[in-house]
């Protein structure tokens, strides 16, 4: 049935199904699909909801440009705002039309608080060398035509403090001022007289809350409380937190209070010993000081830099910032959670708004099924969200580096894009189709638009965007033909959706994108190839030799090869174990595909000659069979039918069995010279020689050969008694012509000597004649 409002679009699934199971080749798909996973890419005009939608955003307007430095804060006065700024300490008033003017040039350079009464009057914390100053209410100044006389701005209160933080009128009409580098929350009054109300044992309460019945609560920066101070004075810590500042508070009407915790150098706040500009506000003389900084004579200049840099005491993997829920029963949980992302304010307008940088990203709370979750609303130009303010149709969004004014406007955004992460296929690959899931109401649009490159990162190297393809009434995109990208190792694609611009209008959706892919097949490698010990076997954990003769170890348990190499030293993965067979030898090899296709092997042998050397050319001319289609990597076999001589064994991989026919690489290796050897040492010239003990001793000197293996080990037994090993004349055993120095006590009658070579031929000799004949 045909749909007459709403496209849905699921693309390419069974068809990468059936490709998959048609053939060994893997058809991959790279999925996006949650909000998590959408964020992470560029979202101009478009908002994740808490269901991982991808719809139209509530479109905001650039209001004003501000040309200062810094936007550090900002209230709403009638008419427009007020935004304080830095480093050159202006307050100024930007009207609802974006006209700029200045309210108050402050002596010092940055403005980090601000407070505006229902009237307009404005409060204005400057820093350093802390003063709050009050300024009449804009429109005050209209009463210049009519003669009369005009307020004037006024320094209202001097806490005798570096910094002020925050401002906040109270419940009882009072005015609260946080500030540093003392820690203290001062309270004053109608006539700007002030007494210390609260005094931390932190260096800065950083940010302040009034609350409706009169109390106050203040976080710190240094070691991150929260605290709750009552009217009466007395204090108790909500929450100690694990970052070192709490940048701002929200109130909900339900009395939950919302708290940005912030571990990150781009903090307004200096850290204790860090000189000025180095990652925030400092007082340490004017190294560190911008062009345009103010101060008067003999006091420090300062520097604002809003960085990105990390701080010292994160740890690895910490969240950059968290915002937490403090419940009126004292209960907290974590709402949000950034890892790269530093909150800057908070606000409560209808839900929490969440404005962070260095990305200048605007989050908000929203309820969902499954509970809270925050949702990117939108992703601006500038790098810092900086401060909040409410507005008619949402927040009010101050933003610095560059500064500047926006506000929400009641309609939705006509267009917008999002441009996902860019998707590594981990080798050169073939784009196969564009699979998505959304809703494409009528009078709206979704196109898509690909591209791909080598690099990392897209640069003028990639291939440019293919041009937009509309999907409201389709229900596939090969990318072979309308999204044709080159093959290559990155890709990423963009969607554009396309709406009324009404709020009562639904918006056009993405709720998933999948694109599949195959990697252009590459040849596979042979790290390692070569053989185990004569008689040493691999076998299966699990295997049972039922009646065939297999040994743990080599059955000469007093000899110099006691036993073979531990199980875990022949395999890491607890896969295979050693066992001990005469006359078998093993390959042992390690071969990788770069396109994790799996792999089937072929071993080959051919005669060395005499001199071992290895041939010529590797090409199958010449190669004997030995086995074929083998998976796993090593291979044990009886090397009885073959005559004693070297040998070269050749180790093919490929791959073809997980791609189409024509398509599959293979690689092979041959083997050094490996020994087969059948025959046991032989005996040659028995003598006696002198001993050097004097005249009377001798000693039975025993030649012993071996045509392809060095003797390993030569043991004696006298008259029947236990084997006792027999020294060499050079002091080792290690060649295929030895000699072995025998000291026999006179009287012997029965001698044996047995010897071993490398491939554990033994044999044994009886010299007791020789030592009948010494007897005699």
């Amino acid at each position: 049935m045909k749909r007459t409002h709403t496209t849905v679009a699921w693309l390419g699934a069974a068809i990468l199904f059936a490709a998959s199971l048609a053939r060994a080749t893997e058809v991959r798909i790279f999925q996006v699909q949650t909000g998590a996973e959408f964020s992470g890419g560029t979202l101009a005009g478009v908002a994740v909801d808490p269901g991982g939608f991808v719809d139209l955003a509530p479109r905001i307007e650039r209001v004003a440009g501000i040309d200062e430095p810094f936007v550090l804060s900002a209230v709403a006065i009638p008419g427009g705002w007020a935004v304080g700024t830095g480093n050159d300490g202006k307050v100024l008033r930007v009207t609802a039309d974006g006209t700029v003017s200045m309210l108050f040039d402050a002596p010092e350079p940055e403005v980090f608080a601000l407070w505006a009464d229902p009237d307009g009057t404005l409060f204005a914390g400057t820093s350093p060398k802390g003063n709050v100053y009050r300024i009449p209410a804009p429109g005050t100044n209209d009463k210049k035509a009519k003669g009369e006389a005009t307020p004037a701005v006024e320094a209202f209160f001097d806490p005798a403090a570096t910094y002020i933080w925050a401002i906040r009128r109270g419940a009882d009409g009072a005015l609260w001022v946080a500030t540093g580098t003392e820690g203290k929350l001062f309270r004053v009054d109608e006539q700007g007289r002030g007494r210390v109300f609260y005094d931390a044992d932190e260096p800065h309460l950083r940010s302040l809350l009034a609350l409706p019945g009169g109390d106050v609560v203040v976080g710190s920066a240094g070691d991150g409380l929260i605290v709750r101070i009552a009217k009466d004075g007395t204090a108790r810590t909500l929450f100690d937190a694990t970052e070192p500042e709490v940048t701002a508070f929200a109130l909900a009407p339900d009395g939950t209070i919302y708290a940005a915790l912030v571990a990150s150098e781009a903090s307004l706040v200096p850290e204790p010993g860090r000189a000025a500009g180095a990652g925030g506000v400092g007082g340490a003389g004017a190294a560190g000081a911008t062009p345009g900084s103010r101060g008067k004579p003999g006091e420090p200049m300062v520097s604002v830099s809003l960085g990105d840099s990390e701080p010292a005491g994160r740890k690895d993997g910490a969240p950059r910032s968290e915002v937490i829920a403090i419940a009126p029963n004292g209960v907290v949980e974590v709402v949000g959670s950034f890892a790269e992302e530093t909150v800057f304010d908070l606000l409560w307008q209808e839900r929490l708004w969440v404005a962070t940088g260095v990305e200048g990203k605007l989050y908000s709370l929203r309820s969902s099924g499954a509970g809270d979750r925050m949702q990117l609303e939108r992703d601006t130009d500038e790098r810092q969200l900086i401060a909040l303010v409410a507005g008619a149709a949402g927040p009010t969004l101050a933003t610095t580096n560059g500064a500047a004014l926006y506000r929400t406007t009641a309609e939705r955004e006509r267009q917008g894009t999002i441009t996902g992460a860019v998707l590594d296929a981990a080798a050169p690959a073939k784009l196969g189709r564009l699979g998505w899931r959304g809703e494409v109401p009528d009078g709206t649009s979704v196109s898509f638009s690909v591209r791909s490159g080598s690099s990392a990162m897209p640069d003028k190297t990639w291939s440019p965007w293919s041009p937009w393809s509309k999907v409201s009434n389709r229900d596939e995109i090969p990318l072979a033909g309308a999204l044709g990208a080159p093959p290559a190792r990155y890709f990423q694609w963009r969607a554009q959706l396309v709406g009324t611009g009404s709020p009562e209008r639904p918006s056009p959706r993405l709720a998933a994108v999948e694109v599949t892919y195959r990697q252009v097949n590459q040849r596979p490698k042979i790290d390692a190839f070569g053989a185990l010990p004569a008689g040493q076997i691999l076998v299966p954990q699990n295997f049972n030799p039922s009646n065939q003769a297999f040994e743990p170890v080599h059955p000469n348990r007093e000899g110099i090869f006691t036993t073979l190499a531990p199980a875990e030293e022949i395999d890491d993965s607890g896969r295979l174990k050693p066992l001990w067979k005469l006359g078998y030898r093993s390959l042992r090899w390690k071969a990788s595909d770069p396109n994790g296709d799996p792999l089937r092997y072929t071993l080959t042998f051919q005669s060395a000659g005499p001199g071992g050397a290895a041939p010529v050319s590797s090409s199958s001319q010449g190669w004997l069979p030995l086995a074929a289609d083998l998976s796993d990597s090593y291979l044990s076999f009886d090397v009885a039918a073959l005559p004693d001589g070297l040998y070269l064994f050749r180790l093919e991989a490929t791959d073809a069995d997980a791609n189409d026919a024509g398509e599959g690489l293979s690689v092979d290796e041959v083997s050094p010279a490996l020994t087969v050897d059948h025959s046991p040492p032989t005996l040659g010239e028995v003598d006696w020689v002198a001993a050097d003990g004097g005249a009377g001793d001798h000693r039975l000197r025993v030649t012993l050969e071996d045509a392809w293996s060095p003797v390993r080990d030569a043991q004696v037994s006298l008259d029947g008694g236990a084997w006792k090993p027999a020294p060499a004349a050079d002091g080792l055993l290690d060649s295929r012509r030895e000699v072995l120095l025998l000291d026999v006590p006179t009287g012997t009658h029965y001698l044996l000597v047995r010897v071993t070579d490398g491939a554990y031929n033994a044999a044994t000799f009886d010299l007791s004649d020789r030592q009948r004949a010494k007897s005699r």
